[in-house]
């Protein structure tokens, strides 16, 4: 007990295990991990739940919004370790309070019907992008919004975290659309199974390429600074930045290569309700 006592107060106060690299690869794994589980197991209750538990569940999830934002404002000018976890942080729990929102359907598009079959080209594009289209515009709001605050700030972490986010969630639609051999649509809750129908299953797509160069060069940058990094504070803020871009990464693998990366959650989930089978990616 006297150990786990030590381990907390460091943390606090950021002590030697906040500054530990390898400590900041785990908590980034971790969350990684439990927050996607925890708003997957949000709206899946929801789903079962019915009437307005997808919009309840975005009023709970109100204090992620609002603590990120201000958790984001503290720590501008904060250049010590405990002021990088909060920007990290706070980052995510923005980020997080948004695709909540999207996924119970708050925040989505003009666009909620499934695409015709025989839909294609650009047609087939602007139906896709107008079923996501709000959330788009509140993402890149956020991302302006935040960037705009970060000009002059001596801690950018929040805003890097953000943009990772948003840069590989992008990069990760594009690949969807244009086609990926495995998708997991047994995840859209049901104010979204609609968008199954704009994926699209292929062997390939031009757009993975790029994408998984990108981010393993981004990679690699980030664990290039953390080696180089001056203070203990900007050690650990480019490992955060460096395991979610790698995390991103495995993401856009998980697209490709058959492995049953689902349970990393289902396990955690109650059983989805029935889908109906019209409404699935498109061969």
């Amino acid at each position: 007990m006297g150990a786990f006592r030590r381990l907390v107060r460091s943390s606090l106060t950021g002590g030697p295990h906040m500054s530990n690299p390898w400590a900041a690869a785990l908590i980034t794994l971790f969350l990684w991990w439990f927050s996607t589980g925890a708003i997957l197991w949000r709206v899946r209750h929801a789903d079962r739940a019915g009437g307005g538990a997808h919009q309840l569940s975005v009023l709970l999830g109100l204090p992620l919004l609002l603590g990120g934002t201000a958790g984001l404002g503290l720590s501008l000018d904060d250049e010590t370790t405990v002021g990088t976890y909060t920007a990290f942080l706070s980052a995510l729990a923005l980020w997080g309070w948004i695709e909540l929102a999207f996924l119970s359907g708050v925040i989505t598009g003009p666009n909620r019907q499934p695409c015709p079959p025989f839909v294609k080209g650009w047609d087939r594009f602007r139906r896709a992008t107008l079923t996501i289209l709000w959330h788009e515009v509140a993402l890149i709001a956020a991302l302006a919004l935040l960037a705009h605050a970060s000009r002059g700030a001596t801690n950018t972490i929040g805003l890097w975290t953000f943009a990772i986010l948003f840069f590989a969630r992008l990069s990760a639609k594009l690949n969807l659309f244009f086609g990926v051999p495995r998708i997991h649509t047994e995840f859209l809750p049901r104010p979204l199974s609609h968008l199954a129908s704009h994926f699209r299953h292929a062997g390939m797509n031009w757009v993975f390429p790029i994408s998984v160069t990108a981010l393993t060069f981004a990679t690699a940058c980030w664990l290039e600074r953390a080696v180089a990094a001056p203070t203990e504070a900007a050690l650990v803020g480019h490992i955060l930045l460096a395991v979610l871009t790698a995390l991103a990464l495995l993401e856009h693998w998980f697209m490709v290569l058959p492995l049953p990366d689902q349970k990393l959650w289902r396990w955690m989930l109650p059983a989805s309700p029935a889908t109906d089978p019209s409404l699935t990616p498109r061969k």
